[in-house]
């Protein structure tokens, strides 16, 4: 599938007027804004997670990166509410979900295949980020966002 994929052109989407798409995971819908390939593609898009659904385990062979627009975003690694930025670098395995629900603003295949810095930032306050161990943190001045980053895994 191609769609929207000649980058030297503007282009103006209202997201909001787009139809859902159903992904291959029950409760998960999306909303393409660009797309360059099938199932495993360099996307971009808006992802909605219905209720207690999830997407099975995967790995992310080219990186993703999202932005929690509503509800809270749940993997292995922690929970994160609207306003959380997640950078999953090339590599990176999780299964993904949602208890509440959520829609995400989600770029796929978009690294270089050598980066591997993993990033969860959170508009919120520290309490509101729920994470797991092996996730650390800097305190983040009044006017900056929070900023939480773990180590690339070995092997």
């Amino acid at each position: 599938m191609e769609l929207n994929t000649d980058f030297s052109r503007r282009v103006a989407i209202h997201a909001g007027r787009m139809p859902w798409v159903a992904s291959p995971m029950a409760g998960v819908e999306r909303r393409m804004l660009d797309r360059i390939g099938d199932e495993v593609a360099r996307a971009t898009s808006i992802v909605r997670y219905a209720p207690g659904s999830h997407f099975s385990p995967h790995t992310h062979d080219g990186g993703e990166e999202f932005f929690v627009l509503e509800g809270v975003f749940q993997d292995e690694h922690g929970e994160f509410p609207a306003g959380s930025y997640i950078r999953n670098p090339p590599t990176s395995r999780h299964t993904p979900g949602s208890v509440p629900g959520c829609i995400l603003f989600v770029k796929l295949w978009q690294f270089d295949l050598s980066d591997r810095t993993q990033v969860a930032i959170s508009m919120r306050p520290a309490s509101a980020l729920r994470r797991s161990p092996g996730y650390g943190s800097r305190p983040a001045a009044r006017s900056e966002p929070r900023l939480v980053r773990r180590a690339a895994r070995s092997g």
